[in-house]
């Protein structure tokens, strides 16, 4: 064939967009409108088209994300053979999500990939130098470029966040297609406002500091958390990230259907914080409200609406701490005839072992103990603690961390193809 440049038209495109020079060392291209691609046997078509020209030819096509146009370029490296292999197989349409994790969250991580084909789980090596400060290695790091990348956090106390930082600024920079940030507990979302001249909420601060991870290849990073304290804590995220604030609600939902007396069930929030924000998700079930009233030094616990007498009534709220307001709850549904009392939190915070305050009610005396206290596994080292400890019962994040993983990924799948002709 004459070393002339050759003009074509394909598909009814017009042949001024189409030049080639076959001859040239140097790549060309073809810039093709995506419309015009429908199919795989279109692909297959094009490259008919170019194998009549020189049966030794060898050439990529590449459909790129974020462009205009499919781009056919020479490659003089392609395996003629295995180009007409890989043209005889399907296009993958589909990708991975690869999960990386903390030492904490290993368990989570791993229900949530078995809750899943499309997740698989990746490892980062947890090591410290001779002082104290982080030596870490992601494996494989070459092996997720071009993968949709997510990382499980727990931020449990100040002396893992560093660390977990550390890779979370490290991943979006490895050419991954994109990133998500799963942090089911915000550690700090209960220091939101001020409440004289020089409080410092410092939930303003670690929102700042997840706003400045750095862009993936797909765009600004995506963040999972479960019950934030405060909806109006989104506003503290600058542009760089995209929150999306989940619920454990359904889970609890779930769980109360499956007990011998659903049908006798209220809940009641100790607060009105807590009844605006989760009395729509659990509006189909008889309600209870609390209020607290101070007298003295005091913080009293108070019945403000609803009627406890002869309800099995479950206690909810977004975290506990102490546990000193469930408790006085606790009370004061009994003193008001409660026949059982339960409790659900999606944050089991508990520091300083102060789980052991809540004792399981065995002998019909909910003033004194209670007959279930749910929480799940969005704090692994309180999970570890209260496990097969009544009235504890745990119940996993891990189909929905699953579930919004997937969800992200069916959105977020660019198809790439790459043939050798």
């Amino acid at each position: 064939m004459a070393a002339t440049p050759s003009r074509l038209s394909l598909f009814g495109i017009p042949s001024s967009v189409c030049y080639f020079n076959f001859k040239s060392l140097n790549p060309s291209i073809l810039l093709v409108k995506p419309s015009h691609i429908r199919s795989w046997k279109v692909m297959k078509q094009i490259t008919s088209e170019f194998k009549s020209f020189e049966n030794s030819l060898n050439c990529s096509i590449d459909s790129i994300s974020g462009t205009d146009h499919l781009h056919i370029v020479k490659n003089f490296s392609a395996v003629p053979m295995a180009a007409a292999a890989i043209m005889d197989s399907p296009p993958k349409t589909s990708k991975k999500v690869c999960l990386f994790y903390c030492a904490e969250m290993k368990e989570l991580a791993v229900r949530v990939a078995a809750g899943s084909d499309n997740i698989e789980l990746r490892s980062v090596t947890w090591r410290t130098f001779e002082d104290g400060f982080p030596n870490l290695f992601i494996s494989n790091a070459q092996g997720i470029r071009g993968q949709h990348v997510a990382f499980l956090a727990s931020f449990s106390s100040p002396g893992v966040i560093f660390e977990q930082l550390s890779v979370i600024y490290a991943l979006p920079k490895m050419f991954i297609s994109s990133f998500t940030l799963v942090l089911p507990y915000f550690p700090t979302g209960t220091f939101e406002r001020m409440e004289e001249e020089g409080d410092v909420a410092t939930a303003f601060t670690l929102a700042r500091i997840l706003s400045n991870i750095p862009i993936s290849r797909g765009g600004p990073t995506s963040l999972v958390i479960f019950d934030i304290h405060a909806l109006q804590e989104r506003f503290y995220f600058g542009d760089n990230i995209l929150p999306c604030f989940e619920s454990g609600m359904p889970l609890l939902k779930s769980r109360l259907q499956q007990l011998p007396d659903s049908d006798n069930i209220s809940v009641a929030f100790p607060d009105e914080g807590a009844w605006k924000r989760f009395h729509k998700q659990l509006q189909h079930f008889p309600m209870i409200v609390c209020t607290k009233v101070r007298e003295g030094n005091q913080r009293i616990v108070r019945l403000k609406e609803g009627d406890p007498r002869g309800r099995h009534v479950v206690i909810v709220d977004d975290l506990v701490q102490s546990g000193g307001t469930l408790i006085e709850c606790q009370k004061m549904l009994a003193a008001h005839g409660a026949a059982k009392i339960s409790a659900y939190v999606t944050h089991g915070i508990f520091p300083q072992k102060s789980w052991v305050r809540f004792q399981h009610d065995i002998g019909g005396s909910p003033e004194n103990g209670m007959s279930y206290f749910w929480i799940t596994d969005s704090c692994p080292l309180t999970v570890k603690e209260v496990k097969n400890r009544l009235p504890f019962e745990v119940l996993s994040l891990s189909g929905s961390i699953a579930a919004t993983l997937q969800i992200w990924l069916e959105e977020k799948d660019v198809i790439v193809w790459h043939v050798g002709i």
